[in-house]
């Protein structure tokens, strides 16, 4: 599972999200802008950096690293490379924090005694994410970072729930890119699956797909082709028909081409009335209205 992808998309949703880990975050988290950085010579990849404003400069500047998989060497190389790059910076920071999350404890480097000093200050902070608590009790942003943990048997009524609460906590487009973010981390999970598998899995409509969001954009470009329009038109109307398969069971054929006839804006409308929907029957009863 590609995490490290996901976790960027978080941070740059949410930057204030890193300091809702920590215990004691700066009185102007709001303000941090995240970044990644390259240290050359010899050259270090740090994973995330949270930038102070550059008007309150000097400032604290927070490295993260998310460690999902073991590395004997981790804290080698995470407090080289913040040292490193705090030294060539020394002009713009006043101090440095870094914060390094981990999936639980048993990802950790062993062997610690070399970092005691750090590791028992409070300059660096060690978050497992298996040890933050219900996820269900957790803010919404948090709550994602702790679905990447989850086990594949309960991730996808995990996911569901949190899908339930961005629908009613969160407006757009923080919502929407709640959702894009959930369903990435979900089609990691379900390899075998494809987007669109996952999409029916957790009952995302068609307006909350990514397909349609581009269906829209599109619909803003002036000369767009023709028959690439039809095709973006005919995969949505196969979604609609998905998701009414998934939750009624067998689609008629004759349904099935008239739900495929639609335009893009009767989609939109069918995708959204279809929840409210408790038979099949309302679904005839609804195309014969148009």
């Amino acid at each position: 599972m590609r995490r490290d992808s996901i976790f960027y998309k978080l941070f740059q949703q949410s930057p204030t999200l890193l300091f809702e880990l920590l215990t004691n975050p700066p009185t102007n988290a709001d303000a941090y802008r995240f970044d990644s950085v390259a240290i050359k010579e010899p050259k270090f990849e740090i994973d995330g950096v949270f930038l102070p404003p550059e008007n309150e400069s000097p400032g604290t500047v927070y490295f993260c690293e998310v460690q999902f998989q073991k590395d004997e060497r981790l804290y080698e190389r995470v407090f080289a490379e913040s040292s490193l790059y705090f030294y060539r910076n020394r002009a713009r920071f006043s101090d440095w924090q870094a914060v390094i999350i981990y999936p639980s404890r048993s990802t950790e480097q062993a062997d610690i005694h070399p970092h005691r000093t750090l590791l028992n200050g409070n300059q660096v902070h060690l978050v497992y994410l298996n040890e933050l608590g219900d996820i269900r009790q957790l803010p919404l942003w948090v709550a994602l970072m702790v679905l990447t943990t989850v086990e594949e048997e309960q991730a996808p009524e995990e996911a569901r729930y949190l899908l339930t609460r961005t629908r009613q906590e969160v407006r757009s487009p923080s919502s929407i890119a709640i959702i894009e973010i959930l369903t990435t981390i979900m089609v990691y999970k379900f390899e075998q699956l494809s987007r669109m598998e996952v999409e029916e899995m957790l009952g995302i409509t068609l307006k909350e797909t990514r397909v349609y969001r581009e269906i829209k954009e599109e619909g803003r470009e002036e000369g767009r082709e023709e028959g690439r329009e039809e095709g973006r038109q005919q995969e949505a109307a196969n979604l609609v028909i998905r998701l009414l398969t998934k939750r009624f069971g067998e689609v008629s054929l004759e349904m099935r081409s008239h739900i495929s006839s639609l335009p893009l804006p009767a989609l939109e409308d069918l995708s959204e009335a279809l929840l409210d929907f408790t038979s099949i029957a309302d679904v005839q009863a609804w195309l014969e209205a148009r």
